[in-house]
């Protein structure tokens, strides 16, 4: 009987035994398959990442080129001798979007800083990383020996003219540039400071650093040539951007809210950072040297201090109304997209005519309103997202035409502006 049960139980389960052993050569040949593809994606990942760190991060690049024009006598700077010959500033993360404007954080003096400069042509990610630089380079070509300290000031003054506009401000504005160009204070300005300084008003962020207030932008610390240095990065609104590069693009919006509500501050931190935006908004359009446009609105741009004031953390993509207008002035188009100026400033096509027209389609105001629907309504309070809800959708309609500008804009926004400050007044937000 025993053997019996025994050979019952081995008819039952040898089926079985030789249908696994059929299987098994299967399935070791598509896990090795599995293996294989993941060392392949992995390796590939490995190699985009470090083919574009290679391309972004060219650091060491800028600071050659900085520190042998310094060591000639070419520039000039405050933080030169600490760069150069000290090596007291600290080259920390590469924080590049381009390779022709290096970012890095950094450390002087004791302090978190960001550090820029650009990488002209001749020195981009073609050359070899220990090639000299080139003798011919030509970032400091102006202005020439001979120029006498009122020249350099009428050159200044035409400089700012044709970028900001013919604005009555801007004597004032060179008296500032003047005075940063005397970067050793003996009161004179030599031709390696007058070099210098030139070349830091190339930099499209420099200017605007000058240019508009320090409350909403990192302050300026120091330069060398026309590397500057700035108070470190503030935290960023975008937690996307923790994403490597080729990532971001598949994170779908629904993924960026949520991420927004989980990894972002309390809803009424993010009003306090939404208020000083607004205000920033403001200042762009009423600033002491023009009118500005932001033309690349994402919450990207977006930074606030450890108190939750905010910081434009990019200014690169915020230009001045008069070179806007330049660019579009006469230019051929088809359809608007052809009057793009930067990402997002669009202005209309006049279809008859082939030629694109003076006045944006979107102001700056209804820009951010449209980024602050998502910011602010997700976890709005109860009582207030009705009504904040309604308001952002009326500025999101706003018009950049500038019959409306004037007192529309600045009556929505003084709106928006006093909603959001009376839920969070009297209380340890403000």
């Amino acid at each position: 009987m025993r053997r019996l049960r025994r050979l019952a139980h081995l008819a039952l389960f040898c089926p079985f035994s030789k249908g696994l052993q059929g299987r098994l050569p299967g399935l070791r040949v598509k896990y090795v398959f599995l293996l294989w593809l993941g060392i392949f994606v992995g390796s590939w990942l490995v190699y985009v990442h470090y083919s574009t760190y290679a391309e972004l991060c060219r650091g060491h690049v800028c600071q050659v080129v900085i520190c042998d024009q310094y060591r000639k006598g070419i520039i000039s700077g405050s933080i030169c001798q600490d760069l150069c010959n000290l090596h007291k500033v600290e080259w920390r993360a590469c924080l590049s979007s381009v390779p022709g404007r290096q970012v890095y954080s950094g450390l002087w003096q004791g302090k978190e800083v960001t550090i820029k400069c650009g990488v002209e042509e001749g020195l981009n990610s073609k050359a070899r990383s220990d090639a000299a630089p080139r003798q011919e380079l030509v970032l400091f070509d102006k202005p020439t020996r001979g120029t006498s300290i009122k020249e350099f000031r009428e050159m200044t003054l035409s400089f700012l003219k044709a970028n900001l506009g013919d604005l009555p401000s801007l004597p004032a504005l060179v008296g500032r540039v003047l005075l940063m160009a005397d970067f050793n204070k003996d009161s004179r300005v030599s031709l390696a400071e007058a070099k210098s300084v030139w070349a830091l008003l190339q930099r499209n962020e420099f200017l605007l650093l000058l240019s508009l207030q320090e409350d909403h932008a990192s302050r300026l610390l120091g330069s060398c040539g026309d590397l500057y240095v700035t108070e470190g990065v503030p935290h960023g609104s975008w937690h996307g951007a923790a994403l490597p590069p080729l990532l971001r693009p598949l994170l779908p919006s629904a993924l960026h809210t949520a991420l927004q509500q989980w990894l972002g501050p309390a809803w009424p931190w993010r009003a306090k950072i939404a208020i000083g935006l607004l205000e920033f908004v403001e200042e762009l359009f009423h600033g002491a040297y023009g009118t500005f446009y932001m033309c690349e609105t994402t919450l990207a741009n977006v930074g606030y201090t450890a108190k939750y004031d905010f910081k434009m953390a990019d200014l690169q993509q915020v230009a001045p109304e008069a070179a806007v207008r330049r660019f579009l002035r006469g230019r051929h188009c088809e359809h608007s997209a052809d009057c793009t100026y930067g990402r997002d400033c669009r202005a209309p096509c006049d279809k008859l005519m082939r030629q694109c027209k003076g006045d944006l389609i979107q102001p700056n105001l209804a820009k951010v309103c449209e980024l602050l629907r998502d910011y602010l309504l997700p976890g709005a309070p109860a009582d207030l997202r009705e009504e904040l809800g309604k308001q952002l959708r009326t500025c999101t309609t706003l018009s950049g035409l500038a019959s409306q500008v004037e007192a529309h804009h600045s009556l929505v926004l003084s709106h928006l502006k006093t909603l959001l400050w009376k839920k969070i007044s009297n209380t340890k937000y403000s």
